[in-house]
């Protein structure tokens, strides 16, 4: 507080002397105050009942967050457009239906990734021209057994998942599926860089494999593959290293990623997959309804009349629908069918 001596000579006129001198007094005291509080460093205040404290976020240096957000999700968007286009890839390779999805795509160490692993397990690297770095392409044995056995000849029934590394023979057969797979990242990756990838070595423990330093921080991207009764997941791994150069256009080209139309190979491949699919064909000869005791009294030689004229025609169907209609015949001994039009959809059998 500052007085001048007018305001102290118009307070004389109120108060005694006694009283001025100390008034005096406790200026004189609350100046020199100041002046050592100036001169001292300020001490933090602990803060008052009820006064709000400060927002903080824990910060874990040790597991450092290197990719943010936006480029979590723009990685997101980027390979769910990649399992759309493996899975159709996949489902022409093996000849049945292939339901590939993103499930979760997150940055964690490297260390980290390679414990959450199974051993022995499928894991292949990868790098990319010109990026910089090495990747890591991961299949569960789960979905790889069954791939192997589709490939084979084998039915989408429950198959015995082995506890052990695969062989040679095995390894040369699930790289058929890999390469698409990296055909397939080459493609949705072009809006990034004009990279092409391909294998550099595989390994059945993903312990022994070290493409970057346990700490160093990776993006993580999981994604589940259903084949029939069977399902298991694959996962890529991405250091920081390899996509650091494209962060600025992991934020800006990848959200407006549209896809490009069909390169006259790819055209030309899943046509002759699809010439080599198998179809199931049936000719209904008719149809009729008759009694259960009628049933049990048919006898060889007896005649079952169908609701069905002559001059109708077999109707055949292709994976159960409609397609044409013919009449029977035989040719070198074998039961046949000459077809004659095309059938309609209701056209009863």
């Amino acid at each position: 507080m500052n007085y001048s001596w007018e305001h102290v000579a118009a307070m004389a006129e109120t108060l005694d002397q006694t009283e001025v001198d100390a008034l005096l007094a406790s200026v004189g005291t609350t100046d020199q105050g100041k002046q050592k509080s100036a001169g001292s460093p300020a001490q933090p205040r602990a803060p008052t009942a009820g006064q709000p404290r400060a927002e903080t976020n824990a910060y874990d240096f040790t597991r450092p967050e290197r990719v943010s957000k936006d480029h979590i999700r723009a990685l997101a968007s980027i390979h769910e457009v990649f399992a759309r286009n493996f899975g159709a890839t996949l489902s022409g390779l093996l000849r049945t239906i292939i339901d590939v999805r993103v499930v979760g795509v997150e940055q964690l160490t490297y260390s980290e990734f390679v414990h959450s692993l199974p051993n022995p397990t499928c894991f292949a690297i990868v790098q990319a021209p010109p990026l910089e770095g090495q990747m890591c392409l991961e299949m569960s044995p789960l979905i790889v057994y069954p791939i192997i056995d589709r490939l084979l000849g084998g039915n989408n029934n429950e198959v015995f998942i082995p506890q052990r590394p695969l062989t040679s023979i095995e390894w040369r057969l699930i790289k058929r599926s890999h390469l698409h797979a990296l055909e397939c990242l080459s493609e949705v990756w072009r809006n990034l860089a004009d990279a092409r990838f391909e294998i550099v070595g595989t390994e059945s423990n993903p312990q022994l494999v070290h493409i970057v330093a346990p700490t160093e921080v990776v993006a993580f991207i999981t994604f589940e593959i259903h084949l029939g009764q069977s399902s298991g997941t694959m996962s890529m791994c991405i250091p920081f290293n390899v996509i650091e150069s494209v962060l600025s256009r992991l934020t800006t080209q990848s959200w407006f990623y549209k896809p490009k139309p069909p390169s006259d190979l790819h055209v030309r491949r899943l046509t002759r997959n699809l010439v080599k699919s198998t179809v199931g064909l049936t000719a209904f000869l008719g149809q009729t309804r008759i009694k259960l005791s009628e049933l049990r009294r048919l006898r060889l030689g007896d005649l079952v009349q169908l609701h069905k004229q002559p001059d109708q025609g077999l109707i055949v169907q292709i994976e159960g629908r409609n397609k044409y209609a013919g009449s029977p015949g035989q040719v070198r001994g074998h039961r046949a069918i000459r077809l004659l039009r095309r059938a309609t959809a209701d056209e009863p059998l």
